[in-house]
């Protein structure tokens, strides 16, 4: 069985699929694994570590994913890398289906199985294979580190012979995976934190990282939640009942993290140009959902947005930002999901 593992194509995505530990366990599982020269280098694995891990090193893309039973990506392979898959291919990685309904039809038509790894079902079986709580974790870590970069001033509070320096305010909207490790991150690094999301059972856990739960506490709120543990969408009235609880608390905030998603439909607009206006100078928001259009209004994708004296920052692939870390949580997440796929006994 032959799995290859080229580099991405996408000039954005600095992660790899593999990393010499998961090929150590491939080759260990009887596979030959084929690695593209360089696949690794934007995640800091270089080919050496890849060649004494197992694989076979090649320069191109083409001769990597050539007769190649299994091939491992990060993101969804596209039109030009399509030409040299094999037909009957097994594709792991992230599909991004929703709304690319032409790119996966494109793959159908050249006869590849692809498994989209984003839609792994929430079970106990499945949590070693979660590609989407392992790279959201390090995105919301990721969040609170730019927002500091940009923020210009410390989080913590310090005392001081020459004065007090204030701790800084931060708000987090949504209490998923993303959510909960920024609200982590800015408590470590000082801050005090607030935090908000539609879901009931969000609230112990924000409280249990010694943040403060701000929600409108009715009816709806207490049925927001599906039986997989996502956020329901809400009633608009509902909406408008949170967004004036958020709108006066986002006045007093220094530093503002939005990651709330609703998977297949556009992210939620939970910031409006009116409350960006209303921040003091030097304030800080970060769109964790600005590749789904977004939960800030005026953040654009890839771009670190200046509206007035408050920064609006849009990074695109915010765990990717952190490559290292993410490539080796993901090439373990492919690990843990292709090794069910084989054949032990016959190594197949």
């Amino acid at each position: 069985m032959k799995i290859a593992v080229p580099t991405e194509a996408d000039k954005v995505e600095t992660r790899v699929a593999a990393t010499p530990e998961t090929v150590k366990k491939f080759v260990g599982l009887g596979a030959e694994v084929v690695v593209q020269s360089r696949a690794g280098a934007r995640s800091r694995f270089i080919d050496d570590d890849y060649a004494a891990a197992g694989a076979t090193i090649v320069k191109t893309a083409a001769k990597a994913v050539a007769d190649a039973d299994i091939v491992l990506k990060v993101r969804r392979p596209d039109d030009v890398e399509l030409i040299n898959f094999r037909k009957g291919s097994l594709v792991v990685g992230i599909m991004d289906p929703y709304g690319n309904e032409v790119a996966v039809k494109a793959m159908a038509e050249a006869g590849l199985v692809a498994f989209a790894m984003e839609l792994m079902p929430r079970i106990t079986r499945a949590q070693v294979m979660d590609v989407l709580s392992s790279q959201a974790n390090l995105a919301g870590y990721q969040a609170i580190i730019d927002a500091a970069e940009n923020y210009g001033r410390a989080l913590p509070m310090m005392m001081t012979a020459a004065g007090t320096v204030p701790a800084a305010r931060v708000f987090v909207m949504g209490a998923g995976v993303a959510g909960l490790q920024a609200i982590a991150t800015a408590r470590r690094l000082g801050a005090v934190v607030t935090a908000t999301d539609v879901r009931p059972a969000a609230k112990e856990q924000v409280e249990s990282l010694g943040a403060k739960f701000i929600a409108v506490e009715d009816e709806e709120f207490k049925q927001a939640e599906t039986a997989a543990g996502y956020a329901k969408e809400m009633s608009k009235a509902y909406q408008a009942k949170q967004a004036a609880l958020v709108a006066e608390h986002v006045k007093k905030q220094d530093i503002v993290v939005t990651t709330a998603l609703i998977p297949g439909r556009p992210a939620p607009r939970l910031i409006s140009k009116e409350m960006v206006a209303s921040m003091r100078a030097g304030s800080v928001l970060v769109d964790l959902a600005v590749e789904r259009g977004g939960n800030v209004e005026g953040a654009r994708p890839g771009e670190v947005v200046e509206a007035g004296d408050v920064k609006i920052v849009g990074h695109l692939n915010m765990p990717g930002r952190i490559a290292a870390s993410a490539s080796a949580l993901y090439a373990r997440n492919l690990y843990a999901f292709v090794e069910t796929l084989i054949d032990k006994q016959n190594k197949t």
